[in-house]
């Protein structure tokens, strides 16, 4: 059985984060963010981009970030999302002997937030948090600047090419479970884009060895298999787009064939179809779903809206609650994890499916679930090499242009 580092859960938050934030249209003021300054994170990239946002520690979710927005240069800020956090971390083992569900059993949060020291945050700043526990005011948090490689690249004639390097800003904490470490991540690009990322290290558990059929060798020879196993991660992401909810709508976007040919390639069409109510949805080739703004428009009158796009991911789905890509429910307070949820306020409710009853959705919650299925190699020790899942929420139609590009291109906008 695996050996789990108990420790009490109860946290002293250092705030509630209750920013009122701007609906983006001509005459509103920036949003004020009200969590309090050492709970407010503002920085300005390289390239005149700056995140805003309010955080804090959870007990059981760990690091959970609110009130979101982004300016590009000297623009107003654009409400991107109320909050989003880990929903759930579902640990089940091929063995069949041992399944944990981290999250709502452990908690990321309280004891098990690690005091981060400076080699976990070269170059940025740790920001510290009333974890509790007898952890009190430890700095757990890291803020940090990372190149993210090449943003463009535009070969004009007669012109030296356009180029340029992109930044993201990285929020990421540690927490310790049993004998993995976990990272919580979240990169905030200078485009708009927010990416979730869950990143798991630490070592291999020396209680969870098995066989061929259920694990993989590691060590000399072939006497020790270490078991394989899911880390199947839900995240819980409400957005809101014009500083409110209100009118937010998700889409499912389908690219079907037509039947028909065009002069060189098959001829294709592509429809977006309204979530309306609450819905288990499912991942498929030429589908992907986005949040709409319910008034929010861009200079050329486009809605803005952020797009869901899952990188690799490799799922549990052999329980019920599991078998859904993404989960889109209305906004409930009480409806906090992805399962075992045990919040008084909706005492029966307990699992995503308990959250889609058919209501109508106008309040949109994303319940995002990526998987990674850990088969051990010899590498994995030790230290077990970070292994990392997640996805990205990528801006579509949040401005009418490349808020990055060169002025001198401003001007390219249509035909």
């Amino acid at each position: 059985m695996i050996l789990r580092r108990m420790a009490a859960v109860t946290i002293a938050a250092l705030t509630a984060a209750g920013a009122a934030v701007l609906a983006q249209q001509p005459g509103h003021t920036a949003p004020r963010l009200d969590c309090g300054s050492a709970a407010t994170v503002s920085e300005k990239l390289p390239g005149g981009t700056r995140w805003q946002l309010c955080w804090h520690i959870d007990a059981k979710a760990g690091l959970v970030l609110e009130d979101v927005s982004v300016s590009f240069g000297r623009a107003a800020p654009l409400p991107v999302l109320h909050s989003i956090a880990m929903a759930q971390l579902n640990v089940p083992y091929d063995t069949g002997a041992n399944e944990w569900n981290d999250i709502t059993q452990y908690g990321f949060g309280g004891a098990n937030m690690e005091a981060l020291t400076r080699s976990d945050c070269p170059g940025g700043s740790r920001r510290a948090a009333l974890t509790g526990a007898g952890a009190e005011n430890a700095r757990v948090l890291c803020v940090e600047e990372k190149e993210s490689g090449p943003s463009y690249h535009l070969a004009d004639e007669g012109q030296a090419p356009y180029t340029r390097q992109g930044h993201d800003l990285v929020l990421r904490t540690i927490s310790q479970i049993g004998w993995y470490e976990y990272y919580t991540e979240y990169r905030l690009g200078d485009d708009g884009r927010v990416t979730a990322r869950l990143g798991a290290t630490g070592d291999l558990s020396p209680y969870d060895y098995s066989d061929a059929a259920t694990g993989s060798p590691v060590g000399p020879g072939a006497t020790s298999y270490a078991a394989a196993h899911y880390h199947n991660a839900f995240w819980r992401v409400d957005f809101a787009l014009d500083g409110s909810a209100a009118g937010e709508r998700v889409e499912q976007v389908d690219t079907t064939p037509t039947g028909r040919s065009g002069r060189r390639s098959a001829i294709l069409n592509t429809t977006a179809t309204p979530i309306a109510t609450e819905a288990e949805l499912t991942a498929a080739p030429r589908r992907w779903f986005r949040v709409v703004a319910g008034g929010a428009v861009n200079g050329d009158g486009h809605p803005r809206s952020y797009a869901l796009q899952t990188g690799a991911n490799d799922p549990y789905e052999l329980r019920p609650e599991q078998v859904a890509d993404l989960t889109v429910t209305q906004q409930k307070a009480c409806e906090k994890f992805a399962t075992f949820n045990s919040d008084p306020e909706c005492p029966r409710v307990r699992t995503v499916l308990d959250y889609t009853n058919g209501e109508p959705v106008t309040d949109p919650v994303l319940w995002v679930r990526v998987g990674f299925h850990h088969i051990p190699r010899d590498e994995d020790q030790s230290p077990m090499p970070s292994h990392w899942q997640g996805f990205d929420l990528v801006p579509r139609d949040l401005t009418a242009t490349n808020p990055l590009g060169p002025s001198v291109r401003a001007s390219v906008n249509g035909q």
